[in-house]
């Protein structure tokens, strides 16, 4: 554009070198544009001076980097961790697993809150998670004596517990936050020492290892439930304690022995258990014998007694045949006489007597010759 009246003409290189100042300080970038003599010159624009009132590019980096600062700190006042109970913070969680208890001044609140987001004073309230599930404890590193003055040590021992959510305020306002040292870790060193003391390195690391857990449980529940009744103990894990390594061979080299003897003793007992089972074997096998024996006889007996059976039903039935044969006999004679009973009469005696006279055909010859009597008879020729 043409240059305001008044104003001296300016070269045409001064008035490029103006123009892109002035481009650059507005952050632009003009074209060039082509001139009717074939020369390429910048668009010429109307110079716009800033207005006093519009915010410089200084003040509004101040304003962002006043922005970010408050929003950092609005953060770190609104949201701390869910394990930490920092002091600066309003929100805080607490996990699950666990409840919030609450210290004012120092002083140890009655209230408590379940898992989830919760609010509280900065400052002036201090906040702790306190678990009430399950969780195992791990002592590490006990020394102690036995009852012959050798000393051992045990390298863990873990102790699996429990703080009731009822006892809570009771347990923490008693023994405080970390009251697990002072009834578990503490209390493992002296459960332990104390048996190590009363029994001999035999006992505490071979005959009685196995109940060494089981005792510590019960002597810990036993002085939790008179003292502290929310912690409860639920099982005890005990190590295999350390002991010298002289003494360590020579309970190895005892264990082998041991392991020998226990070796010949099972070849003994399987040796046994053989010759047992071929006992068993003869003897089945010989029962097996007089059963088969047996039965063959009382099948051979059986068949006597069948063969007897049948003689005798033939001897009976001969018998009852013979009988009925012998009574049809009786039978007949006895009708035969009394028939006969009944034919001799005077009358068919004397027909019979002469027909045997009359059938007499015998001639006699002698001196004499015998006389015959007839008596009531009398003949005619």
């Amino acid at each position: 554009m043409d240059p305001p009246e008044g104003s001296p003409q300016s070269s045409p290189d001064a008035q490029g070198s103006r123009q892109r100042a002035m481009d650059a300080s507005q952050g632009l970038r003009q074209p060039l544009m082509d001139t009717p003599q074939g020369s390429r010159q910048p668009r010429q624009q109307q110079y716009q001076p800033r207005r006093p009132d519009s915010p410089s590019g200084g003040d509004g980096l101040f304003n962002a980097v006043v922005t970010i600062f408050l929003f950092v700190l609005v953060v770190v006042l609104l949201v701390s961790s869910s394990t930490t109970g920092s002091s600066l913070s309003i929100l805080h969680q607490v996990p699950e697993g666990h409840i919030g208890v609450y210290w004012r001044g120092g002083a140890l609140l009655e209230a408590t809150t379940d898992p989830g987001f919760h609010w509280k004073l900065p400052l002036i309230t201090q906040f702790e998670p306190i678990q009430v599930t399950i969780q195992t404890d791990q002592v590490r590193d006990i020394p102690c004596g036995t009852k012959g003055g050798v000393m051992i040590s045990f390298d863990k021992i873990e102790v699996v517990n429990r703080l009731r959510k009822s006892y809570v305020y009771q347990t923490l306002h008693e023994y405080g936050v970390y009251y697990d040292k002072t009834w578990i870790y503490d209390k493992i060193h002296h459960e332990i020492n104390q048996f190590c003391s009363a029994h001999s390195l035999q006992q505490v690391y071979i005959d009685m290892f196995d109940q060494i857990d089981e005792k510590v449980k019960d002597s810990i529940q036993a002085d939790c439930t008179r003292y502290a009744p929310g912690i409860e103990i639920i099982s005890v894990r005990v190590t295999k304690p350390n002991i010298p390594v002289s003494i360590k061979r020579n309970f190895e080299l005892m264990e082998e022995e041991r392991t020998k003897a226990l070796i010949a003793i099972e070849k003994q007992k399987v040796a046994e258990k053989e010759a047992e089972t071929q006992k068993k074997i003869a003897l089945s096998e010989a029962d097996k014998i007089a059963q088969v024996s047996r039965i063959q006889m009382e099948q051979k007996l059986m068949e006597k007694n069948s063969t007897k059976r049948q003689e005798e039903i033939e001897n009976e039935m001969y018998i009852a045949r013979e009988k009925s044969q012998a009574d049809a006999n009786f039978y007949r004679v006895m009708k035969e006489a009394e028939a006969n009973r009944l034919k001799l009469t005077p009358e068919f005696l004397e027909l019979k007597f002469i027909e045997a006279i009359a059938n007499n055909s015998k001639i006699f010859f002698g001196e004499k010759v015998p006389s015959m009597k007839m008596e009531c008879i009398s003949f005619i020729p």
